[in-house]
């Protein structure tokens, strides 16, 4: 349990490390460009929608044309429905070039220091090997996610299966926001497979707190940024360098002078 809220926790420090200034651009941008995809798609959805309704009442009695005052509230309550469920998997498209840009600032933010393998050349030497560990990704996805959407056509056992599913898309959700700050160090995804396995009540903390926020609209819209902001704090206190963990090395806001603490470059 005690791992658990750890987890939970990290996932929460993400909502304040985004307000800085210095990262604030690595949430933004984002965002933006989200919101611009969606303003142009929303805007070719009614001008379709528009003339959509024109041809269906050009050959209907004009007494009809109060339908137009119905079936637009309902086209917008529509579209407002796809941006809700839509827009957080888009974010992490668009988003995942900023991702390693965000947890790199943020372990600079923290630590003083960046991975020895960072910036933007860094993003584009990394990119077809990022692709490659996407594939990775949806492969483990599929392995365990045909089993357990089987779980749910068998009587009895399914009243298990939603709880079973729970618990592995948070796992997942671990999985994804670790691998930007993990990959910024080049540990490849079967090592962070392992290691978040042997934190797993950790991992499922930080994974189910991050879900249960991406179900909440509007909410929904950050939780990529804050996600991958706490996950990179957990990395610094639980995970980076030999013996991390609990009782391992101090966190990254230990006194300079303790013992396990780099000293900060200029």
């Amino acid at each position: 349990m005690k791992d658990t809220l750890r987890g939970a926790r990290y996932l929460l420090q993400g909502w304040t490390l985004i307000r800085r200034p210095g990262l604030r651009r690595f949430v933004v941008a984002p965002l933006a460009i989200n919101a611009v995809l969606f303003g142009f798609g929303l805007w070719l959805a009614g001008i379709g929608f528009a003339d959509l309704m024109d041809w269906l009442f050009r050959g209907l009695p004009g007494w009809l044309d109060w339908l137009r005052y119905l079936l637009w509230p309902l086209f917008a309550i529509g579209a407002l429905v796809v941006v809700f469920y839509t827009f957080s998997l888009v974010a992490n498209l668009v988003g995942a070039p900023f991702n390693g840009l965000l947890a790199e600032a943020v372990e600079r933010e923290l630590t003083g220091r960046r991975p020895a393998d960072a910036g933007w050349g860094a993003v584009l030497r990394e990119l077809v090997p990022a692709l490659l560990t996407e594939v990775r990704k949806l492969g483990y996805f599929l392995l365990w996610a045909v089993p357990l959407g089987i779980l749910f056509l068998i009587p009895v056992v399914n009243l298990a299966a939603p709880l079973l599913w729970a618990a592995f898309s948070a796992w997942m959700l671990s999985l994804e926001y670790m691998d930007y700050p993990m990959g910024n160090h080049s540990v490849p995804f079967t090592a962070q497979r392992r290691r978040l396995r042997e934190r797993r009540l950790l991992a499922l903390g930080f994974g189910g707190t991050a879900l249960a926020f991406t179900l909440v609209p509007v909410v929904n819209f950050l939780v990529m940024p804050v996600a991958v902001a706490g996950a990179t704090v957990m990395w610094v206190e639980e995970f980076q360098g030999p013996g991390s963990g609990p009782g391992g090395p101090p966190g990254p806001h230990a006194a300079p002078g303790n013992p396990g603490h780099e000293q900060p470059r200029n």
